[in-house]
């Protein structure tokens, strides 16, 4: 591969990470959540059985006092809530409410409709072989936001 189609492949690929992440948090917006492209990022550590503050910075490459001020801002807007963490009394666990869950789902609904262009595009078919090979060479790790 010559060094100009790596920088193609890598750009096109950054935009449509970049793409999807827009097109998902507009949808969850639409859907009439309070959010911004952070807060999936952050849903994806706390789903499904809740994260300290300090999983959460971990799992999304930030400082703890980042991730406190994001688990108060998810608190605030009814998101997430604070329970004692069973295994840790000094700790806290952080969980989604009905209505992060709610949000959730508004992003699963809203991931589909962001990929039905390339499905038109491409046909289901190419589709599910581009995510097969993503899948393949993506490394396993957290999802993590491009600050």
């Amino acid at each position: 591969m010559e060094n100009s189609e790596a920088i193609a492949l890598t750009a096109a690929l950054l935009t449509a990470a970049g793409d999807l992440t827009k097109r998902i948090n507009d949808g969850v917006v639409a859907r009439g959540f309070d959010a911004r492209p952070a807060y999936g990022f952050a849903f994806a550590r706390l789903a499904p059985d809740g994260a300290t503050a300090t999983d959460l910075a971990a799992h999304l490459g930030v400082t703890k006092q980042a991730a406190s001020q994001l688990v108060d801002e998810l608190v605030r807007k009814g998101y997430a809530e604070r329970r004692p963490h069973p295994g840790d009394a000094r700790a806290r666990l952080v969980v989604l409410t009905e209505s992060g869950w709610a949000c959730t789902r508004a992003a699963e609904e809203a991931a589909l409709e962001a990929v039905r262009p390339w499905v038109e595009l491409l046909g289901e078919s190419e589709v599910r072989v581009l995510c097969d090979r993503l899948r393949r060479i993506a490394p396993y790790g957290p999802l993590r936001p491009t600050w």
